[in-house]
């Protein structure tokens, strides 16, 4: 997965281009080890917009790639080019992991990728996206889809989320959470869904749960309850869920139990505390609460999850387990 290739031509969106580039570009600092090698594929100098791209390689160097990215395409009446189309499948064959930012969905769904899966795009597209591939099991509500192999994202900041779900993926949480702050990328809305990349708190705002999320992450250790959170925000329990499901996706319970998670990710990537410990420091309370919702969130077990993305130059109890591929995140 170390080699990402942008698959470009003529009638790409910059922004996604230019995301993606921000993204897999370069490491972050203080992330040690080779990053991403990042390559540019296309048929020869492509017009995205205002701008002029010389690729580095022909659209062939794309079934060489671990993962495969396709931007989001301009004008959805025109079909794609028939050479993208033949070296993004091409590409899948090789064994390659596809990746659609925003409308680059299209080109995935013209090769015969998205048959039979579910998959999402730019929430104005998906019923076109379902009228012209009605084999594709298109998902309008959510900010990306995770198939495995095959990857979709909405429009514009979604495609951000996904690029970071793939770095949660492949370097794990902190390294993921590394180059979010890079960027100044504020942290995203989660659905509940079991996913890597979750949402510590909403975008900055004048929303009335601003002062409670943060209080909160600052005392994740502590048993929580729902009717905690609402004396803190001086409403109902009742109130409380309805600002939660409006600013958040998903409820206050399901936010608190995500956090929690999240925290005990990082925990396992960058210390060498035991699992009764990150039990104790996210509020699980035992290590056998820890491991239910760990392995029900995550799909697998606190210790194969500290081998997969264990911090360079650490040890630490480790047991093997596979990762298991991701679903989306609903935005709130």
């Amino acid at each position: 997965m170390d080699t990402v290739a942008l698959a470009v031509t003529d009638g790409m969106l910059h922004f996604e281009l230019a995301l993606a580039q921000e993204v897999f570009g370069s490491a972050p600092d203080g992330v040690t080890g080779p990053w991403y090698d990042l390559v540019v594929c296309g048929p020869g100098p492509v017009r995205a917009g205002r701008f002029l791209l010389l690729p580095d390689h022909g659209l062939d160097r794309l079934p060489r790639a671990g993962t495969v990215i396709v931007p989001g395409w301009a004008d959805i009446d025109e079909a794609p080019p028939a050479e993208l189309v033949d070296a993004v499948r091409a590409a899948h064959e090789a064994g390659a992991r596809l990746v659609s930012l925003c409308t680059g969905a299209f080109v995935l769904a013209a090769a015969g990728l998205l048959d039979g899966l579910r998959a999402t795009t730019h929430w104005a597209h998906t019923r076109a996206l379902a009228d012209r591939h009605p084999k594709v099991e298109v998902d309008p509500d959510v900010l990306y889809v995770d198939n495995g192999s095959v990857l979709t994202s909405a429009g514009k900041a979604a495609a951000m989320d996904l690029c970071l779900h793939l770095i949660r993926l492949d370097r794990g949480s902190a390294t993921a959470n590394k180059v979010a702050r890079r960027l100044v990328v504020p942290p995203h809305r989660d659905g509940g869904q079991a996913q890597f990349i979750t949402a510590p708190v909403p975008a900055p705002g004048h929303h009335p749960l601003a002062d409670l999320l943060p209080w909160v992450l600052e005392r994740l250790d502590q048993p929580l309850t729902v009717e905690d959170l609402a004396r803190r925000a001086r409403m109902s329990s009742r109130h409380l869920g309805r600002h939660f499901r409006a600013t958040t996706g998903t409820t206050p319970l399901q936010w608190l139990l995500t956090q929690r998670i999240r925290r005990a990710q990082e925990l396992l990537e960058t210390t060498d505390d035991s699992v009764d410990a990150v039990a104790a420091a996210t509020g699980m309370g035992t290590a056998t609460t820890l491991r239910r919702h760990f392995n029900r969130a995550v799909g697998l077990p606190p210790h194969a999850y500290r081998r997969t993305f264990r911090t360079r130059g650490r040890s630490g109890p480790e047991e093997p387990g596979p990762l298991g591929p991701r679903t989306g995140a609903r935005p709130g």
